[in-house]
């Protein structure tokens, strides 16, 4: 069993404008990125922050979870960029929905995470965001429009104006049915409170 450290980090300020949150933590939204049964009574959210190492580490539990309770649970990730201490985690969040928009969220979100020690620090992190998206096969062009899209900025927006408006302390930050769990310190912690939650429903 493999024990996680549990990093948390603060969140000093919002510097988000006022925008009305549009997200139910305890409900899937249609504009949700979600991975499993989306139609579960078991919902788990995930605030996070491609930047941030602690999300990495809990990357690799959650991609475990995903393929074992892929048609018991729904999976959602909702975007919570550490603006003020991570400088590439809003872009990082951008280039995941604009991913997504050609139907490649996940992949470009796997491939941020197993790559953030490569754009974590980078003074050009869209090049190498380009370079992901070819990786994935999806037009440049249209990737290039979208990650820089008022449409996309405001998503990924709406999702941290939400988080903030949960007063959230840093990321990840997890919820099941709507209710704000501990961390768990491994895989096997996280299946027993699922595991609990399917018997519950």
């Amino acid at each position: 069993m493999v024990l996680i450290a549990l990093m948390f980090w603060g969140v000093k300020g919002t510097g988000v404008r006022n925008t009305t949150p549009t997200f139910d933590v305890g409900i899937v939204s249609a504009s949700d990125n979600v991975e499993g049964n989306a139609k579960s009574k078991v919902v788990i959210v995930e605030y996070s922050d491609f930047q941030c190492p602690a999300c990495r580490t809990y990357y690799m539990i959650m991609k475990e979870l995903m393929v074992q309770y892929e048609d018991r649970v729904a999976f959602v990730y909702r975007h919570f960029p550490l603006i003020e201490i991570h400088p590439n985690a809003d872009i990082a969040a951008r280039a995941a929905q604009a991913a997504g928009k050609q139907g490649k969220f996940w992949e470009m979100h796997n491939l941020l995470f197993e790559k953030q020690d490569e754009w974590a620090s980078s003074k050009d992190p869209q090049t190498l965001f380009e370079s992901y998206a070819t990786l994935l096969g999806i037009s440049i062009p249209q990737f290039k429009t979208d990650i820089s899209s008022k449409e996309v900025s405001d998503f990924v927006k709406s999702q941290r104006a939400n988080a903030i408006s949960l007063k959230l302390q840093g990321t990840p930050s997890f919820f099941i049915n709507g209710k704000q769990i501990q961390n768990p310190a491994s895989v096997d912690a996280f299946k027993t409170i699922i595991e609990n939650a399917l018997k519950n429903k």
